[in-house]
């Protein structure tokens, strides 16, 4: 049997803000925004990920503090690539650290507005072998 990590939740104080930075500045996909009578939610995806965050006001989003998130992952094919286009639309980013000279050992990190932390991670295998192929991303529009 296969098991996927599909979603993360991820706390953050105020949700119009949060949903601007993943979509706006980090570049994430806003899937769905959902208000009704017992929720506010959003959840994003990032280009080429099987895996979203969530963000809102649901039981398990309340319980953390928002910011209390700390070290996610994303992985590029291109650090500097990546972490020029987030400093182009106004994300703080740490520098790039190589700490292995081998493929996965250079990162550099940024916080949302809340402080949850980010690590990206070059893994310049993604370029020629990305999770989900891309001819599956084609076929739904991506």
């Amino acid at each position: 049997m296969d098991w996927t990590l599909e979603v993360v939740v991820l706390p953050v104080s105020d949700l119009e803000k949060a949903i601007a930075f993943y979509r706006d500045q980090v570049g994430f996909d806003l899937d769905h925004h959902t208000t009704n009578d017992v929720m506010d939610v959003a959840q994003l995806t990032p280009r080429g990920s099987g895996c979203s965050i969530v963000i809102g006001n649901l039981p398990s989003q309340t319980e953390m503090a928002p910011g209390s998130l700390k070290g996610l992952q994303l992985c590029v094919a291109d650090a500097t690539a990546a972490r020029d286009e987030l400093t182009s639309r106004g994300v703080e980013c740490s520098e790039i650290q190589v700490f292995d000279e081998r493929d996965g050992g250079t990162l550099f990190g940024f916080a949302d507005p809340d402080g949850n932390t980010w690590a990206v991670q070059q893994l310049k295998v993604r370029g020629d072998t990305p999770l989900i192929p891309r001819e599956a991303r084609d076929r739904f529009g991506e």
